[in-house]
C-alpha cells in the first residue's frame, strides 16, 4: 500500500523465481527473428498462432498475405481401420519368417498395408491491397520482425514522409487473429482487404465491416473425377473478419460484396475469427451438429467489446505466463572477449538480419543464436499446441498446400513424438495435452484394428495418422507401413509425464488405462520364438532395409532392436506405474512381470555397434536417417552409462557409423542421443550441423538446416526438428531420473564457457536453475512446488545426497554444497 493505495504486485515468473547470489546475470539479449524485407518463398514469412488458428505473415507493402491455418481442416470423414483378410495374411508373414524367408515375407506383407492417411487442408488467405504510392516505398526504411518474449510480429516501413506500422497477433484466450495497421500520419491509411481460400467457397461482405467466408474440406483425399456426387460431404468452415478504424477518420465501403474499401484512416483494426464442422474423429462431418458460421459469428460478437489493447494485453498475459517459465543466456570466455575478440555478428544488433546470422554461425557459432533457436522451439510450441487444439502435425498447423509433403500427417515413427520432446524439460507440460487426447481417440479405434487385424486384446496404431485417429497401416510397402508400435512409443509419453509432474491423479484417470490397453495388445502380439525368447513377428526397424542372407534387400524379420527397446519402455512403465497406484497384484501386472525376462536382450554387432535387428544382418545404408535402434538410450532409459557401458560405448559406435548427415529431425535426434552419452562435443558438432541456412530455390541440395524464418527442414520443411533442437539443449544441461539429477551433463565448455539456465523441469517435479563460469559450474537453485523428494546430484563425478522439501527454493554451489534456502 502506498499513500494509503493499493499497488497490484505480481508474482515473479517461473524464471525469476530463483536468482544467483554472486553472478553478474546480462542484460537478456533481444528474442527476435529479423528480416530486411518482404518473405519472397513461404519460408521466409513469419508464424503466428494460438494453438488452433495460425498465419504465416509475408509483410508484402502494395500487396500482403496472410495465410491462414485452422487445425481442424482436414480432408475425409471416419474410417473402417480395420481388415478382415489381415490374420490370414499375417500368419504367412509369420511363417516365412519363421523358415528365414525375409525377402518373401517383405513381398507376402504387404498384403497387411491399409489405405493412406487423409490430408490437413489450408483456411484461406487476408489478402490487402494498398494504393500504388505504396510501390514506391524506401526500401531501407523497411524492417519486418517477429519478438518471441511478445509472440507479436511488427512491420515498419515509409512511404514519403509517412511511416507504416503492422502488427499482427494470434491470441489464445479470445482465440483471435489480430492485425492493426497504423499510419505516422492522420488519414493516410487506405487499402482493400478480402478472403479468399483455394478450397471451395464463397465470401460475402457483411455490413460494412465484416467479411464473412464459407468453405468446404473434401470429402475424401482425391477428389472425384468424374461423378461428384460420389464425394462425401467434408468438414465445413467459416472464418470472419472483422473492421474498426479510427474515430473521426477513414471511410469504409464495400466492392463486389465481397471487399472491403478502407480510404483515409488513421488505423486499422483486423479480427480474424474461424470455426469448423469438426465434431471429433467419430462423427461424420454430415452428422455434425456444429453450424460454423453461427460459431464464428457469436466468437466475433464476444470480442467485439475488447479493444486493440485489451485483447493484446489478454494475449500477453497468456502467452508469457508459459514462456517467460525458462530463459536461457549464453556465451563464449570471457579471456576470449577481453583479448579483444569482438561480439558475433547481430548478437545484440537487431539490424543484422536473422539469415545473416544463421550463415555466419559457421565461423562465429554465436552462442546468442542458439538461444534463439532454443526459445524459437519453445515459441512454436506455444503457438501451435495448446489444450483443447488438435496434436501438432508434421507441419505444428502452419500449411500453404492442399497437398502438403507427407500429407501433413502425424508420423509415429519420430516425428509426431519429437514434436512433443520439449514439452516436459522446457516447462510447458500443458502443451502436451492434446497428444494425450488424441492417443485416448487412437485407443478407440486402435482397440478395433488389433481385434480384427491381429486377433488381439488391447490397442495398437501404425505409423501414420490423421485427424480421423487412424490407426491401420499405411500403404504401400512394409518397410514403412509395417510398424504397429506407434501407440507404444505415444503412451510413453503419458509416463514420462507423470515422471516429470508426479501427478497421481494423471496416472490414475489418463495414463494407467491407455498403458494397461497397449500393454494388453503388446503381450498377445508377441509370441514364443527361438531360444525361450518371445519375439515380434513380424518386425521391421522404420523406414530401413537390410541384406538378406542370400543377398537382397528386406525389411520385414524379427524382433527388430527397436520393437523390443518400446516393448521393454513399455512394461516397465507398467510395472512402475501399477507399484505408484497399489496395483502390482492385478493379472496383467503379473503376466507383465512375468515376461520381461524372456525379451530379447540387446545386442552387439560384430563390428561393435548396437545391432538394428535380431540377426546381425549387413545393412546396405549404414548412414541411414533413422536412429531406431537407439531408442533406448534415447528416448528411452534401458541403455544408460550407470548401467549399461557396454551397449554405451556400442551406442557410440553405432552414431560414429551413422554419420552426421540426415534430415533435421535425425540431426537433432542425434544431438539428444550424443548428450545422453555426456559426450558435450559429438552433441555440439550436430547442433552446429543444423544451423545451415536452405536455399528454397535449390533445397533438393541439403540435408536438415533452417530457412530464413527458422523453420527447420528436412527438407522441405517439418516442424519437428524445431522441437527437437529445443529438447537436445535442455537434455545437454539437465538429465533426470526420479531419484537423480545430472548437472551440466554435456555442456560444450569452450563454446558456452559462461551461461545461466532458469527453469527448466527435471523428472521428480524439481525446477532446475544453473550458472556456469569459464567452463565450470557455479550455482545451481532448486525448487519443487508441490512434492518432498530425495535427490542424488551429480556433477563432473561428484555426487550429493539432497532433501528437496516442497516450498523452498535451494542454492547450491560448485561444490554441491547447500549455501542458502528461502521459502517460495
Amino acid at each position: 500500500m502506498e499513500d494509503g493505495e493499493w499497488v497490484l504486485v505480481q508474482r515473479p515468473v517461473e524464471k525469476d523465481i530463483w536468482r544467483p547470489s554472486s553472478v553478474n546475470e546480462e542484460d537478456p539479449k533481444p528474442l527476435k527473428v529479423t528480416f530486411s524485407g518482404p518473405a519472397t518463398h513461404w519460408t521466409d514469412a513469419i508464424p503466428i498462432g494460438n494453438g488452433r488458428l495460425g498465419a504465416m505473415v509475408w509483410g508484402g507493402v502494395a500487396s500482403e498475405t496472410l495465410q491462414l491455418n485452422e487445425d481442424t481442416l482436414w480432408t475425409g470423414t471416419p474410417g473402417d481401420y480395420t481388415n478382415p483378410k489381415a490374420p490370414e495374411a499375417l500368419a504367412e508373414v509369420r511363417k516365412l519368417v519363421d523358415n528365414g524367408q525375409y525377402v518373401e515375407a517383405t513381398t507376402a506383407a504387404v498384403k497387411l498395408s491399409g489405405d493412406p492417411s487423409d490430408v490437413y487442408q489450408l483456411l484461406g488467405d487476408i489478402k490487402l491491397e494498398f494504393d500504388d504510392s505504396h510501390l514506391k516505398y524506401s526500401a531501407d526504411t523497411y524492417s519486418r520482425e517477429l519478438d518471441l518474449d511478445t509472440a507479436t510480429v511488427k512491420i515498419k516501413y515509409n512511404v514519403g514522409d509517412v511511416e507504416f506500422t503492422r502488427e499482427h497477433f494470434a491470441s489464445n484466450p479470445d482465440q483471435v487473429i489480430v492485425t492493426r495497421i497504423s499510419a505516422s500520419k492522420s488519414g493516410s491509411l487506405s487499402f482493400i482487404v478480402y478472403l479468399d481460400s483455394k478450397l471451395h467457397h464463397n465470401s460475402k461482405a457483411n455490413g460494412k465491416n465484416q467479411i464473412v467466408l464459407e468453405g468446404s474440406c473434401p470429402g475424401q483425399r482425391i477428389r472425384p473425377k468424374v461423378n461428384v456426387n460420389e464425394n462425401p460431404q467434408g468438414i465445413q468452415f467459416s472464418a470472419v473478419l472483422d473492421l474498426q478504424i479510427s474515430n473521426g477518420s477513414g471511410v469504409i465501403t464495400v466492392l463486389d460484396d465481397k471487399k472491403l474499401r478502407i480510404e483515409g484512416a488513421d488505423w486499422v483494426v483486423l479480427s480474424l475469427v474461424a470455426a469448423s464442422s469438426f465434431d471429433g474423429p467419430f462423427t461424420k462431418p454430415s452428422d455434425s451438429r456444429k453450424d460454423p458460421t453461427s460459431d464464428a459469428l457469436k466468437a466475433s460478437n464476444s470480442i467485439s467489446k475488447f479493444s486493440y489493447s485489451d485483447l493484446y494485453g489478454h494475449h500477453l498475459e497468456d502467452y508469457q505466463n508459459l514462456f517467460h517459465r525458462v530463459s536461457l543466456q549464453l556465451s563464449g570466455s570471457s579471456r576470449s572477449i577481453s583479448s579483444g575478440e569482438s561480439d558475433p555478428k547481430g548478437s545484440n544488433d537487431v539490424s543484422v538480419t536473422t539469415a545473416e546470422r544463421v550463415k555466419s554461425f559457421k565461423t562465429d557459432e554465436d552462442p546468442s543464436f542458439v538461444e534463439l533457436l532454443f526459445q524459437y522451439g519453445r515459441y512454436l510450441l506455444i503457438s501451435c499446441s495448446r489444450p483443447g487444439t488438435q496434436a501438432a502435425n508434421l507441419q505444428g498447423i502452419w500449411n500453404k498446400d492442399t497437398e502438403p509433403p507427407w500429407d501433413g500427417a502425424p508420423h509415429l515413427n519420430i516425428n509426431l513424438q519429437m514434436n512433443y520432446w520439449p514439452s516436459l524439460p522446457c516447462n510447458l507440460r500443458e502443451c502436451q495435452e492434446p497428444l494425450f487426447v488424441y492417443t485416448s481417440y487412437l485407443s478407440e479405434n486402435g482397440s478395433k484394428t488389433a481385434k480384427v487385424n491381429y486377433e488381439a486384446s488391447g490397442w495398437v496404431v501404425h505409423q501414420v495418422s490423421d485427424i480421423w485417429a487412424k490407426t491401420s497401416p499405411d500403404r504401400g510397402e512394409a518397410v514403412w507401413a509395417l510398424w504397429p508400435m506407434g501407440g507404444a512409443w505415444l503412451v510413453t509419453h503419458l509416463w514420462e509425464h507423470f515422471n516429470y509432474t508426479m501427478d497421481k491423479d494423471f496416472l490414475k484417470n489418463k495414463a494407467y488405462p491407455l498403458l494397461e490397453g497397449c500393454a494388453s495388445f503388446l503381450l498377445d502380439w508377441l509370441i514364443e520364438g527361438n531360444g525361450g525368447y518371445l519375439e515380434t513377428n513380424p518386425s521391421t526397424s522404420p523406414e530401413h532395409m537390410f541384406v538378406s542372407p542370400e543377398g537382397k534387400q528386406a525389411s520385414v524379420s524379427y524382433s527388430s532392436t527397436m520393437d523390443m527397446s518400446i516393448i521393454k519402455e513399455v512394461f516397465s512403465a507398467v510395472l512402475s506405474a501399477a507399484e505408484a497406484l497399489g496395483k502390482s497384484r492385478d493379472a496383467l501386472v503379473e503376466k507383465v512381470q512375468e515376461v520381461q525376462s524372456k525379451l530379447l536382450p540387446t545386442k552387439i554387432a560384430r563390428d561393435g555397434s548396437i545391432m538394428e535387428w535380431a540377426q546381425d544382418f549387413e545393412d546396405p545404408d549404414v548412414h541411414h536417417r533413422h536412429v531406431s535402434h537407439l531408442f533406448g538410450l534415447f528416448p528411452g532409459h534401458t541403455i544408460t552409462l550407470e548401467k549399461t557401458p557396454d551397449l554405451c560405448k556400442a551406442a557410440d559406435n553405432t552414431l560414429y557409423k551413422r554419420g552426421e548427415e540426415g534430415p533435421g529431425w535425425s540431426t537433432t535426434w542425434k544431438a539428444a542421443l550424443w548428450a545422453r552419452l555426456h559426450n558435450s562435443e559429438h552433441a555440439y558438432r550436430m547442433i552446429r550441423h543444423l544451423i545451415d541456412l536452405v536455399d528454397p530455390d535449390h533445397e533438393s541440395n541439403y540435408e536438415g538446416g533452417l530457412y530464413s524464418n527458422l523453420f527447420t527442414a528436412h527438407p522441405p520443411f517439418q516442424i519437428d526438428a524445431n522441437f527437437g533442437f529445443s529438447a537436445a539443449i535442455a537434455e545437454m544441461l539437465v538429465q533426470s531420473t526420479i531419484k537423480d539429477l545430472y548437472l551440466l551433463p554435456a555442456l560444450p565448455r569452450d563454446k558456452w564457457a559462461n551461461g545461466c539456465v532458469k527453469g527448466l523441469k527435471a523428472r521428480g517435479g524439481v525446477t532446475v536453475n544453473i550458472c556456469w563460469k569459464e567452463g565450470d559450474l557455479h550455482e545451481v537453485g532448486l525448487w519443487s512446488k508441490d512434492h518432498n523428494s530425495i535427490k542424488k546430484l551429480h556433477y563432473r563425478g561428484t555426487t550429493v545426497m539432497t532433501n528437496i522439501s516442497s516450498g523452498k527454493v535451494y542454492t547450491f554451489n560448485k561444490h554441491l554444497r547447500c549455501v542458502y534456502t528461502s521459502s517460495l
